[in-house]
C-alpha cells in the first residue's frame, strides 16, 4: 500500500471512478511546468508531491505523464518524454531458433536454454490462494487483500518469466 501524501488541503493517492475496467489509470498533460520531477519525488497536478524510485534520468521535453495501478495494488507513473534516439547497430551473426516443449529453446549453433517452468513451481501457491478467495465474501475487506495477494502471485510468475526472457535476449555468449 502506497504512502499517502499530504500536501495543501490534499491526501492520499489518485482516485480512480471505473471499478470495472481492468486498467486502472489517469494521465495529466504538461502544461507550464506543472509536472516536475526531483531525486526522490514528483509533483503532480491534484496531487502534490509524490515519492517515487526513480529508474532512468528523464531527458528531454516532457509531454505527459500517466499514474497507473496494477492488479497487485502498486503504483506506476509514466513519463511520456520528447527526445532524440540513436540509431542500434545491429549484431553481425544470425542464429536460427527452434522452440520446444522440454527445451524451451534450441539455437542453430548448439546452444539449449531449459524450460524452467514458472507456472508449475508456484502452482500450490496459486491454487491455495484461489481457493481462500472463492470462499470470501465478493466486496468484503478480506476479499479484497486476498485477491491482491493472488495479482501479487500472478505477478511474480510474469516477472519471472520476463526476466528470463531479457537474460537470454541479451546473452553475449549466444550471438
Amino acid at each position: 500500500m502506497p504512502i499517502p501524501v499530504i500536501t495543501r488541503n490534499r491526501i492520499g493517492t489518485p482516485r480512480f471512478k471505473s471499478k470495472k475496467n481492468p486498467i486502472q489509470s489517469y494521465t495529466t498533460k504538461y502544461v507550464n511546468g506543472n509536472i516536475a520531477v526531483f531525486d526522490k519525488h514528483i509533483k503532480l497536478p491534484k496531487l502534490g508531491l509524490v515519492r517515487m524510485a526513480k529508474s532512468l534520468e528523464v531527458e528531454g521535453r516532457m509531454m505527459h505523464v500517466t499514474v497507473r495501478r496494477n492488479p497487485a495494488g502498486k503504483y506506476f507513473v509514466f513519463i511520456l518524454v520528447e527526445a532524440e534516439v540513436e540509431p542500434h547497430e545491429k549484431a553481425g551473426t544470425c542464429v536460427g531458433i527452434d522452440v520446444g516443449l522440454t527445451d524451451f529453446a534450441t539455437l542453430s549453433d548448439g546452444t539449449v536454454y531449459g524450460n524452467t517452468r514458472f507456472f508449475r513451481t508456484l502452482e500450490k501457491k496459486l491454487t491455495k490462494a484461489q481457493v481462500i478467495l472463492s470462499r470470501r465474501q465478493i466486496g468484503s475487506a478480506n476479499w479484497q487483500k486476498q485477491k491482491r495477494k493472488v495479482a501479487r502471485l500472478h505477478e511474480k510468475i510474469a516477472n519471472k518469466r520476463k526476466d528470463m526472457l531479457d537474460k537470454i535476449s541479451t546473452d553475449k555468449e549466444a550471438s
